[in-house]
Parts: structure tokens; sequence; C-alpha cells
């Protein structure tokens, strides 16, 4: 099967949108011409035309407010956010409005807006072009998050975010974008329950996005030394597949929760939490979290390379409990 990257993956799945379905329009800073800060637009304003792929001011607020009345008026937005930083701008509009139309309106509407961002470190964007941000939005009701790992899930999720009748925030790690993998030719989707990535039956890794790498990276040395670890991919924050984790961990014992958010208060918190809860008989040790200190992320490559976790940070805690 041919291997494209996560970049190529977008693309392509914003094409068969596009195709498929003329209600889906495109806006965002720069997306039209420039092709878009994350360059996944690149092609689509010559396919797809001005009245489809809008440029927009640089109003993140604006933005949001015209993919929600969009939205709520039957047209499938796919919006372009060029940092999840910036989300801070445009923070009411996501918490106080593409949150709650649907449940404020007993039903009667729809939000069937897909808001594309890009997170995370690694590649020296500086602090405020950095952060990993989805713990913030998960813990708001009534959005979908979405963080795919590869290229394969993120073609297949971004076309199940785009045909979803919910207001979805789509994450895309900025140091995926040229990793790849192979993807089929043919339409498809994913599902937004966590995918087990590798079988073990010593110790289950919990890890979502940039860090499932890591997490198998981390499970190949400890395969060459007995050890068998079971990555679980969380591919999909809200709504959280619970089941799939509880039952690798009720299967191994043991769980090493990874994320590149910070520890504090990161998502991380919230499955350890739920693995305690559902599983705590079959733990034979306490949960590990593996994430970032509680500082902002560094611009200094020395400095942001020791700030983001990694496969030696994973191993380190699953030698621990082992």
């Amino acid at each position: 099967m041919r291997k494209i990257s996560m970049r190529q993956a977008i693309n392509e799945a914003l094409h068969i949108a596009f195709n498929s379905d003329p209600s889906v329009f495109s806006i965002g800073e720069d997306i039209a011409t420039y092709g878009g800060q994350l360059r996944c637009s690149y092609d689509l304003i010559d396919n797809f035309g001005e009245e489809r792929i809008m440029d927009t001011p640089i109003s993140e607020n604006a933005i949001m407010g015209v993919a929600i009345g969009a939205s709520m008026m039957g047209l499938r937005p796919v919006v372009e956010l060029s940092y999840i930083d910036f989300i801070g701008v445009c923070f009411d509009q996501i918490m106080n409005q593409a949150a709650k139309l649907r449940y404020m309106y007993g039903g009667n509407v729809s939000l069937p807006l897909v808001v594309r961002t890009q997170g995370g470190a690694g590649l020296g964007n500086g602090a405020q072009h950095s952060q990993s941000l989805e713990a913030l939005l998960a813990h708001i009701p009534g959005i979908r998050v979405v963080m795919p790992s590869n290229a394969y899930d993120a073609k297949g999720l971004l076309l199940r975010a785009i045909r979803d009748n919910n207001p979805t925030i789509f994450i895309e790690h900025k140091a995926l974008y040229k990793k790849k993998c192979e993807v089929p030719d043919e339409i498809y989707e994913c599902d937004y329950n966590c995918d087990v990535k590798r079988e073990g039956k010593d110790i289950t890794i919990v890890a979502y996005s940039s860090m499932v790498d890591q997490a198998l990276k981390a499970a190949e040395t400890l395969a060459e030394e007995g050890v068998e670890a079971e990555v679980v991919d969380v591919r999909c924050l809200e709504p959280f597949d619970a089941d799939t984790i509880i039952a690798s961990v009720n299967k191994t014992g043991k769980a090493v929760v990874a994320h590149e958010a910070n520890v504090k208060g990161g998502f991380g918190a919230e499955i350890a939490s739920v693995i305690q809860e559902k599983a705590f008989d079959k733990l034979e040790k306490p949960i590990k979290r593996v994430g970032a200190p509680n500082v902002p992320v560094p611009f200094s490559p020395v400095l942001e390379n020791a700030f983001v976790p990694n496969a030696d940070n994973i191993l380190k805690a699953v030698r621990s409990i082992l």
C-alpha cells in the first residue's frame, strides 16, 4: 500500500469531503492563496474556488462566529485556526456558543462544525505557538476533541468529524505532518474509540497524538528486555472510550499514561482517575504519569528538547513500576 504523510492525508480527506458534500466550505487566515500555516489546504482554492475556500481577517473571534452561525443554518464549515494557542482569542465562541447551543435549543439545531488546528512542541515555535491545550477543551461538555497520531487515522477521523453533527476540535500535532504511513486510496472513516496499536500482556501504556510514537518506541525497547507492553492510542478525548483502556489494564495489571501536555491538570489525570475507579482491583502497582513540566514551552532548542517528553521518559516510568 502507498505511504503518504499526515499532511497529504488531511488534504486528501478535505478533497473527499468537498467533492462529496457541497455544504462543506473552509475559512481561516491565509488558507486560500497561501494554503494555510499548516500547508494542508495548499491546492483547495484551485479545485473548489473562492466561494468555498475563503481567507479571513486576523480575527479568530469573527472566524468562529461566522462558522457557528453557518453551521446552525445547515452548512458544514471547516475552520482553520493556525495554532491552538490562538484559541484563547475565540474561547468564548467555542465554550459558550458552539459547545452549548444545541443543548440550549433542545436539540432543534445542529452544529456540524470542525475546527482544525495544530498543537504541540518540538519545532522551536516558542511559548505562544507550541502549547498542548486539549485538556481545557475536553473539560467543556458539548464539543468533541480529536487528536490523530498518524496519517491513516488523520484521514479517517477528519472525514468522520466533518460528517458529524457536533462541533469538533481536530488537533494536529505539528511534528507529525511529515510522518508517513500506509493510507488507502479509498474513502473510509475511523471511529472515535481508542485503538490498540500494539498488543502486550505485561503493562499498558496509554498515549495520544505524538506520544503514541514515543510509546511504541519504548515498547520496542521493552520487548528486547522480555517485557511485552500494550500501547493504547486515545484517538478521541471526547467522547472518551474508557472501555478499551480498562480492558487492557484488566489484562496487564499495570499502567503508564503519557502525553506531551504539562502533567499538572493534563488529560492524563482524567485517564488515570478512570483507571483507578474502574480497574482498581486489577491494579498491581500505582499508575504513573508522563508529561511535560509545569513551565511554558521554551524557545531554546536545548531547553525545548528537555521539556518535551520522549520514549526514555516512558521507559523510566515503566521500569519504576516493573
